[in-house]
């Protein structure tokens, strides 16, 4: 199947006083229509600024490079005009947090149909018609109502639902969802979680979700891109990645999760800090709070595997020097 998206050797690096902040360090990935790709890593990994890179939402002074292809031409060359009619109609994004992506001073029918006049050629009869049916798709219950309430008047559930079907009104070929699930309760994030997957089976559209919830990943993706420190250091299916972790990352993330029945008095953690994204160490960025360092980690690794299924880590190259 062809890919909706093609990313190959993506950088976005961000001058700052204290230095250049290696927010995406050399990132590659792709990604099929109808299929769930999650990104998980610890919160400073640079999860979300992939994701807002994907849409060229930076600060002017970022730095780009590498290749973002998507229907034949590369996001990270074409002019500003050219990637807004793409942003919000073929490629589309859910932001973090609910309670505060809706603007509190409209209703939400008006913000539904702003995103249309802005993104389609529908008269503002079709608009109103349309909005209509774009919470109906959410299944947000009253939705004639609804589409008079003013942002406050909703649940944090409900705003979500909101955003989704902002982001999904155009039937977009690619859907970014950046911690949909955040301040939801466990009952609201399922139901958020089955709405994806619905959008996804509907619509045909591939979807990346960006979340630090190993539980939610498991539950809803086709394959997991583990990131740490601005790099993929991990990708594959699924079930591989949970059943058969291949990179001490992966393998201490999946370590640290609490299972039910299993009595431990103290939860598993993982040792150290994240490294600044300004400042980081030569070689495998993981290696300080490394169990199975070596010498060797002070080169960084390259990709072991092939296709979809990738590791970086000289555990997994048969010459690396052990000692």
């Amino acid at each position: 199947m062809t890919a909706v998206l093609e990313v190959r050797d993506l950088r976005t690096h961000l001058p700052t006083r204290r230095g250049v902040v290696k927010a995406v360090d050399g990132v590659s990935f792709s990604i099929k229509a109808r299929e769930i790709v999650g990104i998980v890593g610890e919160s400073g990994c640079g999860k979300s600024t992939l994701c807002s890179t994907l849409v060229r939402l930076l600060p002017p002074q970022a730095q780009l490079s590498g290749k973002v292809m998507f229907k034949g031409q590369d996001l990270l060359t074409i002019d500003r005009d050219a990637m807004r009619a793409i942003r919000g109609r073929d490629i589309t994004m859910v932001l973090q947090n609910p309670m505060t992506a809706l603007d509190p001073v409209f209703t939400v029918g008006s913000q539904l149909r702003e995103v249309l006049r802005w993104n389609s050629g529908m008269s503002a009869g079709e608009r109103v018609r349309r909005a209509l049916e774009m919470l109906k798709s959410v299944r947000i219950p009253s939705p004639e109502e609804r589409l008079e309430n003013y942002p406050h008047q909703m649940s944090g559930g409900m705003k979500q639902r909101v955003l989704t079907a902002m982001a999904t009104a155009l039937k977009p070929a690619l859907l970014l969802a950046d911690e949909p699930t955040t301040a939801l309760d466990v009952t609201i994030q399922e139901q958020i979680l089955g709405l994806f997957a619905d959008i996804r089976d509907e619509l045909g559209t591939a979807i990346v979700l960006v979340t630090h919830d190993l539980g939610v990943v498991r539950r809803l993706c086709d394959r997991v891109l583990i990131m740490y420190a601005g790099r993929i250091v991990e990708s594959g299916a699924t079930e591989a990645i949970f059943t058969a972790p291949r990179h001490p990352y992966t393998q201490a993330l999946l370590a640290s999760i609490p299972r039910m029945g299993e009595g431990v008095s103290r939860l598993r953690a993982i040792e150290g800090q994240i490294p600044d994204l300004s400042n980081l160490p030569p070689g495998c960025a993981f290696a300080p709070r490394c169990p199975h360092r070596m010498r060797r980690c002070a080169e960084y690794p390259p990709v072991f595997g092939s296709g979809d299924t990738t590791v970086r880590c000289w555990l997994h190259d048969d010459k690396a020097d052990a000692a």
